[in-house]
């Protein structure tokens, strides 16, 4: 197909991507889990520039789930290796191709030296306005929900909000995710359908676009496939089309 730079389909101004499959793309290679991550980190380089190319302004990344501390520690020091490279090694070029870093997350259980170099990576990108790059990293969904929640459960118990006045807009602005738009488009690698705890508050009207390859096989083509998929939608946001239809 064309590419999407040329094509006269609406692309969607917020792509966030479930990167999934990593481990399973190395098993079937007869490597090491931690081979599929370092593909996994390729994928992204270079998913990031293709979604400038494409015109995409906002790209969220699910990195590291708050739930995948579970997995072995083994695999959690290899994956904030990975983190740390990506960020030590791309930050320079990232910066100067405009591109801004964004993190969201649960911040206060992270180790000292992760929590400064993502803190740091968004202080040097703040100005910049090209393509905003959202790491979902220590992120779970529910986790995020709750925060929120007791944030206002906190200002009622203090007086400072009628929980009975408490709307959507409100909720959504204690997020992680406070002043970025809500996904347009979302789409998960590895053949699985589902959300796995990831941006369920934003997600809730995003077109859902579920691919069989492997993460680290996701190239600029299926990339350009899923934004003309959701091109052709027609997004209702639970009201009803020209047609009249539910």
């Amino acid at each position: 197909m064309s590419d999407v730079a040329d094509s006269l389909l609406p692309t969607p101004v917020h792509v966030a991507i479930i990167m999934d499959g990593n481990g399973r793309w190395a098993t079937a290679r007869g490597l090491p889990r931690s081979a599929g991550h370092r593909a996994g980190v390729e994928a992204l380089r270079a998913t990031v520039r293709n979604a400038g190319d494409f015109g995409v302004k906002w790209l969220t990344v699910y990195a590291f789930s708050s739930e995948n501390w579970s997995r072995p520690q083994s695999e959690v020091s290899d994956l904030m290796g990975l983190l740390k490279l990506f960020i030590r090694r791309d930050l320079a070029d990232l910066h100067k191709n405009d591109v801004r870093v964004r993190i969201i997350g649960a911040r206060h259980n992270l180790q000292t030296d992760i929590r400064k170099l993502l803190e740091d990576a968004e202080r040097l990108t703040r100005n910049n306005s090209k393509l905003n790059l959202v790491i979902a990293f220590n992120y779970g969904g529910r986790d995020e929900i709750v925060r929120a929640a007791r944030r206002i459960a906190k200002d009622a118990i203090a007086g400072k909000v009628d929980p009975d006045q408490v709307a959507a807009s409100d909720f959504s602005a204690l997020l992680d995710t406070a002043d970025i738009p809500d996904p347009d488009l979302l789409i998960r690698t590895g053949g699985d359908m589902r959300l796995s705890n990831f941006l369920l508050w934003q997600a809730a009207y995003s077109e859902l676009v579920f691919l069989p390859c492997l993460w680290p096989d996701f190239s600029r083509s299926q990339f350009a496939d899923a934004i003309a998929a959701f091109g052709v939608r027609e997004r209702r946001f639970g009201g009803v089309n020209a047609a009249g239809a539910g």
